[in-house]
């Protein structure tokens, strides 16, 4: 059954370890009746590679290994900052950037570094966001996300998590970390993603019960 006739699953398991995400998309989420939990919550001793060379490859491997773990509909997340004056890095390693472990702000100095020499005007980015809802049974649903900006010279803000201290909107002038979680999730790639995921939910011929 759909929650409150959207299309979602009354209940999913959002397959990430990241807290920030998670609270974030039960937050967006919530206002359809839809109940997010993560995998600590269902299957704990869950794990898997991501090996996937695009966003939209780590983000099926997720979705698709947890759905069968925990036979319930998992959501798969995989997002990340593309940056032109980069060639596109870090891209789909945007998590582990500055080492496998490495944590936000390391990531985050490492990128500024990088960008020490590039002048305000070709500091452009984007980050990215791919989605796949699937089904314990093999049926999934995809979509993808993007958000433009530019990155600034030093972080600013105290929210938000990964590379938003960096992430300027150009709109509001303000980084992704100043803006309230409200704002942000009003047009974040990942609000984008699920927004787009939601459409083609809508647009199936005959929905997938949970």
């Amino acid at each position: 059954m759909a929650a409150r006739g959207t299309g979602w699953p009354p209940r999913l398991v959002f397959a990430t370890g990241n807290r920030g995400k998670l609270r974030e998309v039960a937050e967006i989420l919530a206002p359809a009746g839809v109940t997010v939990v993560g995998p600590a919550d269902v299957a704990p001793d869950w794990r898997v590679v991501e090996d996937g060379e695009t966003f939209a490859a780590n983000a099926r491997l997720k979705a698709e290994s947890l759905a069968r773990r925990t036979g319930l509909p998992a959501l798969g997340d995989d997002s990340g900052l593309e940056v032109a004056a980069l060639g596109g890095r870090p891209g789909v390693r945007s998590a582990r950037y500055a080492g496998e472990h490495a944590a936000d702000a390391e990531n985050t100095a490492r990128l500024l570094r990088e960008l020490a020499g590039v002048p305000d005007a070709a500091r452009v980015a984007a980050f990215r966001c791919a989605l796949v809802l699937a089904w314990p049974d093999g049926r999934s649903v995809e979509a993808e996300g993007r958000c433009d900006g530019v990155i600034a010279r030093a972080p600013r803000g105290a929210g938000g998590f990964g590379y938003d201290p960096v992430f300027v909107d150009p709109a509001s002038g303000r980084t992704f970390a100043e803006l309230p979680a409200e704002a942000k999730n009003a047009f974040s790639h990942r609000r984008r993603a699920l927004d787009a995921l939601a459409r083609a939910l809508a647009a199936r011929p005959e929905r997938p019960r949970a």
